[in-house]
């Protein structure tokens, strides 16, 4: 590294999904193999990177408060470089450059790899062309990690943007992920979160047929890794196969998260959805009769072009009578230049906003019976960290995905510690996480 750069400090703001995570974490690794010093702080660091969003509007509202905020820390000399990263900067690149000057450096996913490199230009330095070597910084506390098995998408639902920022659907090569999941399994991670825009397609386009399950089962024999756990599973690839084996493998969290984004047969025809709204239902009994132990979650959309009174009523019903573990909705986001941009009858804000409380509500009566029927049960909990501003460790088990669903805080520290599986009896539940105290079965 040139003398220059040795005093440098890096930092990152991450607001995109669990997808562009791990490019940001990549991309850390490389810096700090490198020779920079990775800093949590943005105010501790010389250079900052912004890793953004753009999937929807408010999303990339954020990431242009977020981008202008720290090259406001530019301005008073407290930063010496900003860098975008991220989906925000590999859609808008030329429209960012010109509004947003004082940032340094705009990349694209094709530049993730020549992090260092872009980091020795911005100070006028000759590349080094440095070998890169494999690895991650992981940015969220815990003992698991996200594996990106493939990136952007085919499906072309006509609210969505992915598409046009990442390209068509491609699988990442089965025997790089295995490497990469032990790399994950050497530095304690215990639980490998399956993520992609829809898992369920993977290797498809790679080897001309799904792999899915080939997959896992290989990261089921890593010695060290104990949950595996899969977002996202579209509707349409459910297939009973799958299902067994979720149910079957030990290792396979019992869970699923199947974004279904509405129930009426008109919408999600209007949506591009493959699945009817007969076959949706099918699909919903199916897993509820036969796979009991099979958490679900999914998500909707509120608010779509055309969802009428009725069609919004059966959305609530649909709702109510299947009782899912733990749904989100969100209200219709209007991207240009996406089909249902172009479409008549967009449904005011403030009927999106009112029918968003609505379902909120309804949902929020179903989780809280869920979770008062867990009290007084015993859970396997594998312990993510200890948050020392409350004095408990904190974990999730194997129906709650973590940073998505509740966390779980154990009261007993005397047999608990960070990546480790314990039983854990529930005794409370505050709206955002349970409350438990280790157990030991009687022998």
């Amino acid at each position: 590294m040139n003398e220059i750069l040795k005093e440098k400090k890096i930092s990152a703001i991450s607001l995109g999904c669990d997808k562009n995570r791990v490019d940001l974490e990549k991309m850390l690794f490389a810096l700090s193999d490198f020779g920079f010093e990775i800093v949590d702080d943005v105010h501790d660091a010389n250079i900052v990177i912004v890793n953004t969003c753009a999937f929807i509007t408010p999303s990339k509202e954020e990431a242009v408060a977020n981008i202008f905020e720290m090259c406001l820390l530019k301005s008073k000399n407290k930063l010496e470089k900003v860098i975008v990263s991220g989906c925000l900067s590999q859609r808008h690149k030329s429209e960012l450059m010109k509004e947003i000057p004082e940032v340094d450096a705009f990349l694209t996913a094709a530049d993730n790899e020549k992090i260092c490199e872009i980091v020795e230009g911005l100070y006028q330095l000759p590349s080094s062309k440095q070998k890169l070597k494999n690895g991650r910084v992981f940015t969220n506390r815990g003992s698991f990690a996200y594996l990106k098995i493939a990136d952007g998408c085919s499906n072309v639902c006509s609210y969505c943007t992915i598409p046009r920022i990442k390209g068509r659907y491609h699988s990442f090569p089965m025997e790089e992920l295995v490497e990469e999941a032990k790399y994950l399994a050497r530095n304690n991670i215990k639980e490998l979160v399956l993520v992609a825009q829809d898992v369920t397609r993977y290797g498809e386009d790679l080897y001309g047929a799904n792999k899915l399950i080939e997959l896992c089962e290989k990261l089921a024999k890593i010695s060290g890794i104990e949950w595996i756990r899969l977002h996202y599973a579209y509707p349409e690839k459910t297939t009973e196969k799958l299902l067994n084996f979720v149910k079957k493998q030990p290792k396979m969290c019992k869970y699923l998260d199947i974004p279904l984004q509405h129930i009426d047969d008109g919408i999600l025809k209007s949506m591009r959805r493959k699945l009817s709204e007969e076959k949706t239902r099918q699909l919903i009994e199916k897993l509820q009769a036969e796979f009991p132990e099979i958490a679900l979650r999914t998500t909707f959309i509120v608010g779509y072009p055309g969802e009428t009174k009725k069609a919004f009523d059966k959305l609530c019903q649909f709702v109510k009578n299947t009782k899912f573990d733990y749904a989100g909705f969100f209200p219709y986001s209007r991207e240009e230049n996406t089909p249902s941009f172009f479409m008549d009858n967009q449904i005011a804000n403030r009927v999106k906003k009112r029918r968003l409380r609505k379902i909120q509500k309804i949902q929020h009566k179903v989780v809280s019976e869920k979770a008062k029927a867990n009290l007084g049960q015993v859970f396997r909990v594998l312990v993510d960290y200890f948050d020392e501003t409350v004095g408990e460790y904190v974990g999730h088990t194997e129906f709650l995905s973590p940073t998505v669903d509740f966390g779980v805080k154990i009261v007993d520290n005397e047999n608990v510690c960070a990546g480790k599986i314990v039983n854990v009896k529930f005794f409370d539940f505050d709206g955002q996480n349970y409350k438990g105290e280790y157990y030991e079965p009687s022998k």
